[in-house]
C-alpha cells in the first residue's frame, strides 16, 4: 500500500504592521526648564570664578589694603585733635590763620612727642621682659609637664581611665603649643610690619588734609538728587560708625593695658608689663583677642612657682571682662558698631580665612560698613517718605546736594 504524504502547509504570514520610527528625545534650547538649568550652571561658574579671582586679588593686595586701612584708622584718631586746634580760630573767624595742614602738623608733633617720651621710658623694660620671657619658654614647658605628671598621679588615685588621661594630656600639650605659636607669629608679624610705622602717618596726613575732596569725589559718582543725598547719608553714617569704633577701641585697648598691668603686678605675676601691653593689643580684636590673651596669661601663671596664681589671674580677668563689657565699653562706644556677638565671631573667623592676621583686625569694621550700606539700600528701595523728606531739606539747603 503506497505511503500517503501530507502536504506541507506553511504557517500564515503575520500581518504587516507599520513600523514606527524610533523615539528620540530632543531638548529644545528654548524650553523654560533647560534655560533655568543653564542659567544656574552659568551663574554658579561665574560665582566660583569671581570668588577665586577675588581671593587671589585679596591675597596679592592684602598688605597694601591693610596699610591703607591702618592709615584711615590713624586719621580718625588724630582728627579730633586737629579739630580742637582749629576751633579757637574758627570761632573767631580766623580760620585762614590756621590751615588744616598746619593744624595736622601741630597735632603730629604733639602726639609723637608724647609717644616718644612714653616709649623711651617703657620700651627698655618691655624689651628686657620679652627677651627673658622668650628664653624661659622651654622651662615653662617643663613646668607644665611637671604639673601634668602631678595631675596624672591624682588621676591614678581617682582611677580615671588611661584613655581619658591621655586625651587630657594631649589637649593640654596642644593648647600650650598653640599659645607658643601664637606668640611667635605675633612677634614675627610685628617685625614684618615695622616699616609701616613710617608709612601710616604719611598716608594719614593726606587723608586728613584732603578728606573733603575724597567725599566730593565719591558723591560726584552719583546723579544729583535723591541718589546723591542717599550716598551722602551713607558716607556720613559710615564716618560716624568708623570714628566711634576706632576711638572706642583705642580707649579700650589703653584702659585694658593699664588695668591688666596693675592687676598682674599686684598678683605677683612675672612679666606684668609685657603681658599687660599684650592684653591691650589683643583687645583690638573683639571676643577672640581677650580669650587668646587670657589663655596666654593663665598658662604663664600656671607654669610659675605658685600654680594657684592661675586661678587668681583667671578670677581677675573674668571680673575685669564683666565690668568692661557691661559697664565701661557701652559708655565708650556710644552709637558705634552694634553687631551680635555671633556675627562678630563669624566675621573674625572669616577675615582670618580670607586675609590672615590683617583680616582679623579688619573684619569688624568691614562688616559694620557693609551693614550700614545694606540698610540704606533697603531703605532706598522700600521707603519713599525718607527720600522725599531729604528732597525737601535739599530744596531749603541747596548746598547739601551739590
Amino acid at each position: 500500500m503506497p505511503e500517503l504524504k501530507t502536504p506541507k502547509i506553511d504557517p500564515p504570514a503575520p500581518p504587516d504592521v507599520p513600523k514606527s520610527p524610533a523615539t528620540r528625545v530632543v531638548l529644545d534650547p528654548s524650553s523654560p526648564s533647560l534655560r533655568s538649568i543653564l542659567r544656574v550652571v552659568v551663574i554658579t561658574l561665574i560665582i566660583l570664578f569671581v570668588a577665586g579671582s577675588v581671593q587671589t586679588i585679596i591675597g596679592s593686595v592684602t598688605s597694601l589694603f591693610f596699610l591703607v586701612i591702618l592709615s584711615v584708622f590713624f586719621a580718625y584718631l588724630i582728627d579730633p585733635l586737629v579739630r580742637l586746634i582749629r576751633r579757637p580760630f574758627k570761632d573767631r573767624g580766623l580760620e585762614k590763620w590756621m590751615p588744616r595742614s598746619f593744624a595736622i602738623v601741630i597735632a603730629y608733633l604733639f602726639v609723637f612727642t608724647v609717644l616718644g617720651i612714653a616709649i623711651s621710658n617703657i620700651a627698655p623694660r618691655v624689651i628686657d621682659q620679652a627677651k627673658e620671657f622668650g628664653a624661659n619658654i622651654p622651662s615653662y614647658g617643663q613646668s607644665l609637664r611637671a604639673r601634668g605628671n602631678e595631675l596624672n598621679q591624682r588621676f591614678d588615685r581617682l582611677r580615671i581611665p588611661d584613655e581619658v588621661q591621655n586625651e587630657i594630656n594631649k589637649k593640654a600639650t596642644d593648647i600650650g603649643g598653640s599659645i607658643t605659636a601664637a606668640v611667635g607669629n605675633f612677634v614675627l608679624m610685628s617685625v614684618t610690619y615695622l616699616p609701616w610705622f613710617l608709612l601710616v602717618p604719611i598716608l594719614a596726613f593726606f587723608f586728613l588734609k584732603d578728606v573733603n575732596q575724597f567725599r566730593l569725589a565719591v558723591l560726584r559718582m552719583f546723579p544729583a538728587g535723591p541718589y546723591r543725598m542717599r550716598a551722602e547719608a551713607v558716607l556720613q553714617e559710615v564716618n560716624t560708625t568708623l570714628a566711634a569704633y576706632t576711638r572706642a577701641q583705642l580707649i579700650s585697648c589703653v584702659l585694658i593695658a593699664i588695668l591688666c598691668t596693675i592687676g598682674f603686678y599686684f598678683l605677683g605675676l612675672k612679666y606684668a608689663l609685657l603681658l599687660g601691653i599684650l592684653a591691650g593689643i589683643f583687645e583690638f580684636v573683639p571676643l577672640l583677642g581677650p580669650v587668646t590673651i587670657g589663655l596666654i596669661v593663665i598658662t604663664t601663671a600656671a607654669a610659675s612657682d605658685d600654680p594657684w596664681k592661675a586661678l587668681y589671674v583667671a578670677i581677675f580677668l573674668i571680673v575685669l571682662r564683666i565690668i568692661h563689657d557691661y559697664v565701661t565699653y557701652p559708655r565708650i562706644v556710644r552709637g558705634g558698631i552694634h553687631l551680635h556677638p555671633l556675627a562678630i565671631i563669624l566675621s573674625v573667623l572669616a577675615g582670618e580665612q580670607v586675609a590672615g592676621i590683617p583680616g582679623v583686625f579688619l573684619a569688624i569694621p568691614i562688616v559694620a560698613v557693609a551693614t550700614v550700606i545694606y540698610r540704606h539700600v533697603l531703605e532706598h528701595r522700600g521707603t519713599r517718605g525718607l527720600v522725599s523728606g531729604w528732597i525737601e531739606d535739599a530744596e531749603s539747603h541747596p548746598e547739601a546736594g551739590a
